[in-house]
């Protein structure tokens, strides 16, 4: 005789909705990340989208003046015209090469010298650490401009001791020569900077286990071994964001050539980098569209150039 069925048992329903502590609790983070996250975006929004959205919108149109100039100038709508105009231009062209001239001297003497100075500071033998980091940081303490007056009264002949030296020796230098200006305008930005490269590679290097450089000295690589086979490697990372940030700031340089073309550089014209012709075109010849066209295309530049820099960074720390 078969046994009978047990009886059901009832299950109770698990609830579907969250208890409301839980979703209060949710609520209340999500209201506090807003309170802390909104006021960024906001100031984003101010400082960076609005002002490149107005950019965007001012190199669409071109400025005509009415009649024989006597009347008001009237805004038209020229699409790409701005664009054109500004790539058809030989300054703006030629001012690209000048900056790529100026950035194959510039980064590798910034980030050689700061590399340099901070395997130094992090070797055994280095005393008086934290005076030389102090002394080699204070530059990036001066303003640029009063920096680069600095030097260019360094520069002056009739003013500058420095020409006085060379010329007691027996030697002359012209500093705003064609041969010898740019080495001068990579002088006056590497002063201020090298010293703050230097301090990031040197705190990346203090993240560099010991125990890992006591290793390689156990296996007997020499000081310079150990730097350029385990220290440079272990600090890829800051090394690719250091050259990041040098290029992007080269492009963008615009104090130095003025400077030097107010001081008769010969070479070193009024559109000499592409922020000057910016600086000509919106400032001097009030052409508001051409400079705004010439702004986005030079941040074009810089956008490239980042991601060449990251892209190449990245497969560097790969095979290192």
């Amino acid at each position: 005789m078969a046994a009978p069925p047990a009886p059901a048992v009832k299950t109770r329903p698990r609830p579907t909705t969250k208890p409301p502590a839980t979703s209060a609790l949710r609520r209340s983070q999500r209201r506090a990340a807003a309170l802390f996250v909104v006021p960024f975006f906001v100031l984003f929004a101010a400082v960076m989208v609005a002002p490149i959205g107005y950019a965007v919108w001012m190199s669409l149109f071109q400025e005509h003046s009415s009649g024989l100039g006597f009347g008001g100038t009237q805004r038209v709508f020229s699409g790409i015209g701005n664009y054109t105009k500004a790539l058809s231009d030989a300054g703006f062209r030629d001012s690209f090469v000048h900056i790529a001239l100026y950035c194959a001297l510039y980064i590798p003497v910034m980030i050689g010298g700061s590399l340099l100075l901070a395997l130094l500071l992090d070797s055994a033998m280095a005393r008086a650490k934290r005076f030389f980091q102090l002394a080699l940081f204070l530059p990036h303490a001066i303003p640029g401009l009063i920096a680069s007056l600095i030097w260019i009264y360094l520069y002056t002949p009739g003013l500058s001791p420095v020409l006085d030296w060379i010329g007691a020796l027996g030697g002359s230098w012209d500093f705003y020569s064609n041969d010898h200006v740019l080495s001068s305008m990579v002088n006056l930005c590497a002063w201020q900077w090298i010293g703050y490269n230097m301090v990031i590679f040197y705190a990346a290097l203090q993240a560099v286990p010991r125990e890992v450089i006591e290793a390689a000295v156990v296996d007997g690589a020499g000081a310079l071994r150990t730097a350029l086979r385990i220290k440079v490697p272990l600090i890829a990372s800051a090394l690719v964001m250091t050259v990041l940030f040098t290029c992007v700031g080269a492009i963008q340089i615009f104090t130095e050539p003025k400077l030097l073309n107010q001081r008769g550089a010969p070479s070193v014209d009024t559109e000499w980098s592409p922020t000057l012709f910016i600086w000509k075109a919106g400032f001097v010849q009030h052409d508001y569209g051409l400079a705004a066209a010439a702004s986005l295309l030079l941040a074009l530049l810089g956008v490239v150039l980042s991601y060449l820099v990251t892209r190449l960074g990245n497969r560097w720390k790969a095979a290192s």
